[in-house]
């Protein structure tokens, strides 16, 4: 009985150690391909690494690239956030470039070296680089939702919001990626501001 209380009152509790657990994971799988080569890098090298088994592993990922992405998908989260807590009246691309700009922000510390070599990686092995692709789809049309809902507009019969997220996902991650590939004196995040501004696609 007390148990079966104690966890219905500490939801946030399991969502943290859940989340943990998968950042541990992506974390586990990025260190080890840097230090022996995507190539080489198992499952089960992942599971060690981030000191649980294999079949926890399989709990959170289908694949070791799945593991290597998930830092995107808190990266999506904190953009989504991030637009729905702009002003109603601010225009829809002033919004979105503060919200993917401020969602690098955030993980400005860990741009060196996990990102750096995230998108190295993805450039340079085409399994992560489609299951980038994967990541993007669904950050779009997440995004996408949240569009629609600032412009008054219908994900599914209008254009422009699907229109707009991918614009702005694809624009962030080119600029990223050329901004690893370097040199680049620009800040990379005033160099993702300053593309996001280039492309600007207002409703």
């Amino acid at each position: 009985m007390g148990t079966a209380r104690q966890d219905t009152a500490n939801p946030g509790l399991r969502e943290r150690k859940k989340q943990a657990t998968r950042t541990a994971l992506s974390r586990a799988a990025l260190r080890l391909a840097a230090e022996r080569g995507w190539e080489s890098v198992r499952v089960e090298d992942i599971a060690a690494g981030a000191g649980v088994s294999a079949r926890t592993f399989n709990n959170y990922f289908s694949s070791k690239e799945e593991a290597v992405m998930a830092t995107g998908a808190d990266r999506a989260e904190r953009i989504r956030v991030e637009l729905r807590a702009r002003p109603a009246g601010e225009p829809l691309w002033d919004a979105l470039t503060h919200a993917f700009v401020s969602a690098l922000a955030d993980e400005r510390a860990a741009l060196e070296p996990a990102a750096v070599l995230r998108a190295r990686l993805a450039l340079s092995h085409a399994q992560l680089a489609a299951e980038q692709l994967r990541f993007e789809a669904r950050l779009a049309a997440t995004l996408a939702s949240e569009i629609a809902r600032r412009t008054g507009t219908e994900p599914e019969r209008d254009l422009y919001p699907r229109l707009a997220a991918t614009l702005a996902i694809t624009t962030a991650r080119l600029t990223f990626e050329h901004w690893v590939a370097g040199p680049c004196d620009t800040p990379v995040l005033d160099a993702v501001r300053e593309a996001l501004g280039r492309v600007r696609v207002d409703p």
